[in-house]
């Protein structure tokens, strides 16, 4: 199973997260265009160089569609995407090692409540001890006021 998650970097907020059994480029520009549709285009979209964001689909759903900016990580350079890097070692170490998942349902619904806890009951040293769900509210773009 594959893993794909969109993370907001000011509040380390998982804005959005998917599991599939293929990591196709179709797959990745869904799970992107929801995360517009419930939290708005970012400015800047970071991933790494892989296929699947590298492609027509995906890039087309970035660029043209969201009208954000492709920024990728420079080959090899996995300190270029440590916010992401990190939140995968803590997924596999507090969850997917920690309780194995016996099929596909079973780690949906598992990572479902690791990414609530995540957001909402954890705190981060690098956000003052703040929750990412608290200082992402606190930071994300507002609506205009209607006059």
């Amino acid at each position: 199973m594959y893993l794909m998650a969109v993370i907001d970097l000011k509040s380390r907020y998982i804005l959005n997260w998917s599991v599939s059994n293929t990591m196709d480029a179709e797959w990745c520009a869904e799970v992107f265009r929801e995360t517009v549709r419930l939290h708005g285009a970012p400015e800047i979209l970071n991933t790494d160089q892989g296929s699947q964001f590298t492609s027509e689909v995906f890039t087309r759903a970035v660029i043209k569609e969201a009208g954000s900016q492709l920024s990728m990580d420079g080959k090899g350079r996995a300190i270029d995407n440590v916010f992401i890097e990190r939140l995968w070692r803590s997924v596999k170490y507090e969850y997917i090692y920690y309780r194995p998942p016996v099929d596909g349902l079973e780690l949906y619904q598992g990572l479902k409540e690791w990414f609530i806890d995540y957001n909402t009951d954890r705190r981060h040293t690098a956000l003052n001890d703040e929750f990412p769900e608290t200082v992402y509210e606190f930071y994300k773009p507002r609506a205009p006021e209607a006059a």
